[in-house]
Parts: structure tokens; sequence; C-alpha cells
């Protein structure tokens, strides 16, 4: 049987620090409909599947096809878990985002994850402050450790393109004290390019607190979400044909949003018709293409992040300490068929 290419160090569950419950197909949240155009995308009457929780903070969901498996971090606990629907829930990669002993950081673990052609995890690790793939027995190959010799923040987020770019964030997250850690060597905290030759690029530097990344289905604009209560927005970016971007600019504010709703924009992913599927202040919001707000998926939670799976049409959500998903009829960007 083929396996993926992670390296279980540890299978058993119980051995977490808190428990986690198989949640047994309770439904959860609600389903706001906000414009007609959004029964195309979720089936009247649809509702989300709660299937697992007790994480300290779950995030970077995504779906590895050859498996058929979910893998997502939990980042304070620095661990990846793999849920099946034949199996459920277990530990698949212990430690997942730092590999040191010192606990100096705010949140060690991993944070977004993407999978490469080959399926191989491509991960954000917080704690060595690095983009990583993760190789058949287990070790981390470095991708981008450093930006003109000063190593990152913490890098948060990341989607790939067809030529193998990766985009990439890196707020500060990860560090304790955030803009202010003394162990913060780049001022700023930027978007950047890595090219498969391994050259990183910095394309932006606009945005304070710059967090989920995902590009359109044709490529051509580059989505990003700044994690700001006082700035809760999403940045649209026309990408150059060398893979750099343009200025930028507002494609939606969710700021008059946070007043009353959990949550700030986090994780994002593009669906196959270009419409947005971004974590935000009350849960998952569905937004077009010419930036109009369609639905939201309101969790209860502040929700980190988002992914396809199965068939392409199950979403997946990563919601604080649970996991969830909802049929949707719509499949992620560049599904294959």
């Amino acid at each position: 049987e083929s396996r993926p290419a992670l390296f279980i160090k540890s299978a058993c569950v119980a051995s977490c620090a808190r428990a986690l419950l198989p949640a047994g197909g309770a439904t959860t949240g609600r389903v706001e409909r906000l414009a007609p155009e959004f029964d195309s995308l979720v089936a009247p009457g649809s509702e989300m599947e709660l299937l697992a929780e007790g994480f300290d903070w779950s995030e970077g969901p995504v779906w590895i096809r050859k498996n058929r498996e979910l893998l997502f971090s939990d980042v304070p606990v620095n661990k990846v878990y793999r849920w099946t629907e034949k199996d459920g829930l277990s530990v698949a990669l212990n430690p997942s985002g730092y590999s040191g002993q010192a606990l100096k950081f705010r949140e060690q673990g991993s944070n977004g994850l993407t999978s490469d052609r080959g399926e191989r995890l491509l991960l954000c690790q917080h704690g060595n402050r690095q983009i990583a793939r993760l190789e058949a027995d287990g070790s981390f190959t470095p991708l981008a450790e450093h930006y003109q010799g000063r190593r990152f923040n913490s890098p948060n987020d990341l989607c790939l393109a067809s030529n193998g770019n990766i985009y990439f964030t890196d707020p500060p997250y990860g560090l304790e004290g955030l803009n202010q850690s003394p162990l913060k060597e780049l001022m700023f905290n930027g978007v950047y390019l890595r090219r498969p030759c391994g050259e990183v690029v910095l394309v932006s530097r606009k945005l304070e607190f710059p967090n989920g990344i995902a590009l359109s289905p044709d490529e051509k604009t580059l989505y990003v979400n700044q994690s700001d209560p006082k700035a809760a927005t999403i940045t649209a970016f026309s990408v150059l044909p060398d893979g750099t971007v343009g200025e930028g600019r507002l494609f939606f504010d969710a700021t008059p949003r946070v007043a009353g709703n959990k949550g700030l924009p986090d994780g994002l992913k593009v669906d196959e018709r270009g419409n947005l599927w971004t974590s935000g202040p009350g849960g998952i919001l569905v937004i077009s293409p010419k930036g109009k707000l369609l639905g939201a998926l309101n969790t209860g939670e502040a929700t980190a992040n988002c992914a396809w799976g199965n068939d392409g049409r199950t979403l997946y959500i990563t919601a604080d300490s649970k996991l969830l998903r909802i049929r949707t009829q719509t499949r992620g960007a560049n599904w294959p068929h």
C-alpha cells in the first residue's frame, strides 16, 4: 500500500496532552446565506459536521489525495494530525515546527501546510522559522530560511503555483512579543516568493500582519489576508510574468464584521469558479471574484483555515479547538478531475 511521505513518530491519540474527542457526526454552527448565488455553492439544508475537537489551535489543513487523508497542524503543541474516514484521528508528526528543546516561542509548531506535485508535505515552521519539506525518513529539508542573510520571523501560510513557485507570508505570530521580540531579525513582516531554483524574493512589505495566501485559478492574482482587527482586509495583487506582484488593491474589508464576531482574516482558499473561502470574523466567509460577500459558514469559533478534500467538494475547516467539514457544490481551484 502507498504510504504518505511522512515519518510517523506517534499514532496514539491517547498520548496527547489534551483529550481529543471524535465527534460522531454531530452538526455544529450555522450556514448564513447572504446572497442568492450562495445556493449554487452550498446546497440549501447543508450543515457543518463536527469531526473531532480538543485541539489548542487547529490550522493549515491539506488533503493528501493518494492516501485519502487530511493533515492539519495544532500550532501551539507542535504537532500535525491525520484524519481519515476509516481510522479517524492520529498524530502524524511530532514535532512539526520546532526541532529544538528551548520553548522560547509564542507558538512553535507548524502552521500552514500544502503539498508539492509529488504530494510531499510542505510546512510553514514557526519554531524553526523556515519553509520546509518533509522527507520520507522524517527529516526536514529547508526550502527558505533567510532573506538577505536574516532569519524569517515565523512563516505562517503558503501556496504553490503550477510552475513550482512558492508564495508565503511571514508575520511575527510565532515569536514571543511579536514585533517586539528580541529574536526578530527582519524589521518588517513580508510576503515572499521562493523560486524553484531556491531564490527568495520579497514581493510585498505593505501589510502589517500578512497571513493567509492563495492564488486565483488562472494564477494571475495573489490574495493575501491581513489579521489586524483595525484593518481586517484581503489584498489582491496582480502576478507579473516574473512571478513578482504589483502594488496590490483592497479586495475585501472585513473590519466592520470584527465587532460581535469571533476571528479575523487568517487562512484562505479559492474554488474553481474564483470564489474566495476565507476565515474571518464569523467563520468562513465566501466572497465572489468581484468582492461580494455571498455567505458565511459560521462555526461559532475563531476560525483558522479550510481546504477541500475527498472528491474536491468536501470542505474541511479548522476552527480553534475543532475540525469540521461541509459538502459544497464547487471544487477547489485546479482540483484534478
